[in-house]
């Protein structure tokens, strides 16, 4: 692919309301997103030599992973072309794919490193589990499956990842190996799937607009439930937002105090899966892509894969959950699925009680 500027995103919205159409530059299909390119580039020798010195500082200086800041971490030359992509993730399509990061020379903590400081040009680190990691591993420490656990995270095994978004506004995911096969990504937008859905089946998205309630999976915060209840389509000061949580929403039902879905539910949760295949995009990030996505508007699945028997060879990404100051109004629902939270304020990713936050270089 040529390397090509990213233009800041120009949006096309109008303001969004329940049960009507809505117009939002995230608002896409697969196959637009495929005669696109304003939505990827890769890095330049110069702007690689930029990123290899910055390493260098942080290695030097010795400085842990949670400790870099953007002075830390200087990119004078990439710096624009991060505010852009920024833009396009924020405002624009909701998605941004970032080539070139030289992984298969760094070393685990400098490709963490760069990771990091490329994420600092987007948002703010948030904790991605109850363990407070701010440096998540996405590998399989565990086999194919997570049934028969509720604490055990999907991204810990080799299996099938359904539809869903993550707790915060922003998910990046930087490939360091890559399976033996499979580990495909499919990326749908979620306004798609609601527009689509209100034009097939108005009675399933009038569902939607509802409260759902979410199994926490034992990430409980202080002085909460182990479930909380909010739609799946909000509406906020005129921005529509997607909370799909596919696996927490059905998983709710092992709590017998909740009412159990109506045919009618199920139907609505099925529809949106199929949707989401209708309208994906299929993507497989390489060693060295780095994907943002913004789950406001978007919502992602990977595909079961099977891995190298070399543990140095095992399919590794590293993951970062990202705050966005200034993001997409959200609705106040939100707010009980977070502790502290004020209204106006960010998703504060997974905080339960005794947490400390830390960015490990070794999944765990």
């Amino acid at each position: 692919m040529a390397t090509q500027t990213i233009e800041a995103a120009r949006p096309v919205r109008a303001a969004a309301q329940p049960m009507k159409p809505v117009v939002d530059p995230a608002a896409w299909t697969g196959a637009d997103l495929t005669r696109r390119t304003d939505w990827r580039f890769d890095l330049t020798p110069s702007e690689i030599a930029e990123l290899d010195a910055a390493v260098a500082r942080v290695r030097e200086r010795g400085l842990d992973i949670q400790d870099i800041t953007r002075a830390d971490f200087p990119l004078p030359t990439l710096e624009p072309r991060l505010a852009a992509l920024k833009a396009q993730i924020v405002d624009g399509l909701g998605i941004g794919l970032l080539s070139g990061v030289p992984v298969e020379r760094y070393t685990t903590a400098e490709s963490a490193a760069a990771f990091w400081g490329i994420g600092l040009r987007v948002g703010e680190p948030v904790s991605q589990n109850y363990k407070g990691h701010v440096l998540g591993h996405v590998c399989d420490l565990h086999g194919a499956t997570r049934d028969g656990s509720t604490s055990l995270r999907a991204y810990h095994t080799a299996g099938e990842l359904g539809y869903h978004t993550d707790s915060c506004d922003v998910v990046v995911l930087m490939c360091l190996k890559q399976a033996k096969s499979g580990g495909g990504n499919r990326l749908a937008s979620m306004v798609a799937v609601y527009n689509e859905m209100l034009r097939r089946r108005p009675d399933l998205v009038a569902e939607l607009i509802k409260p759902w309630y979410r199994d926490r999976r034992n990430e409980i915060p202080p002085g909460k439930g182990p479930y909380f209840a909010l739609p799946i389509f909000n509406f906020a000061e005129g921005y529509f937002s997607a909370s799909w949580q596919n696996y927490y929403t059905r998983s709710a039902q092992r709590f017998p105090e909740l009412p159990r879905f109506t045919a009618q539910q199920v139907e609505a949760l099925d529809m949106i899966d199929t949707l989401c295949d209708e309208l994906c995009y299929v993507n497989k990030l390489a060693p060295g892509d780095v994907v943002f996505l913004h789950n406001h508007v978007m919502a992602h699945a990977r595909d079961e894969y099977e891995d190298w028997p070399e543990p140095a060879r095992k399919r590794h990404l590293l993951r970062l959950w990202l705050a966005t100051p200034g993001g997409r109004p959200l609705p106040d629902a939100i707010l009980d699925r977070y502790v502290g939270l004020k209204p106006g304020q960010r998703p504060a990713g997974i905080i339960v009680d005794g947490m400390k936050h830390h960015a490990p270089l070794d999944p765990e």
